[in-house]
């Protein structure tokens, strides 16, 4: 008796692995210098992820994203960047000249990724599983257009979006940031 128990409680335990979620820190995704980006050392930190551009007319919320990594990055607040050109034509550039764009036009000192995909057929793993429920376990969501944002809590779980159009300053954003 004791022996069937102890495989049932075995087998719960190698199930339970099999069917856990992936969650952001289980990611290695590429920095614009095309370096390794291991997300797991963002553990312990809220992260906002978003999706770029530098030919968009939502291309000055960068400003906003720098002063928002200026006063609350650090510890336990990160944001990163992920350039994408899955809209308009909006972000054409190599990675170099993005990173040249950034650190020319808005000081950008958050971390930058190398340019990916958001949607579609070749959409980044990252943001397969940012944007399926069955993979995030929280929600269903579209990239909708340039600058969305993702939220990512200390534990790597996803915790919500705003829209494009949601100012990095937004009074929801913040209070998040600060919970």
């Amino acid at each position: 008796m004791k022996k069937k128990i102890l495989f049932f409680a075995m087998m719960i335990t190698v199930f339970g692995t099999i069917n856990a979620q992936k969650n952001f820190h289980n990611f290695t995704v590429k920095d614009i210098n095309g370096n390794d980006y291991p997300l797991s050392q963002l553990k312990g930190k809220k992260v906002l992820v978003v999706n770029t551009a530098s030919k968009c007319g939502l291309t000055p919320q960068y400003e906003g994203l720098q002063e928002l990594y200026e006063k609350y990055g650090g510890d336990n607040f990160m944001i990163i960047g992920f350039p994408a050109n899955n809209f308009a034509n909006q972000e054409p550039g190599s990675n170099d000249e993005i990173a040249t764009f950034c650190k020319v036009n808005y000081g950008v000192a958050f971390p930058m990724m190398s340019k990916v995909s958001v949607k579609g057929d070749d959409q980044h793993p990252l943001y397969k599983w940012l944007t399926t429920k069955s993979e995030n376990g929280l929600e269903d969501s579209k990239v909708t257009w340039n600058f969305q944002k993702y939220m990512i809590d200390e534990m790597g779980n996803l915790v919500g979006h705003f829209s494009p159009k949601t100012k990095p300053g937004n009074d929801k954003i913040l209070s998040w940031i600060n919970e």
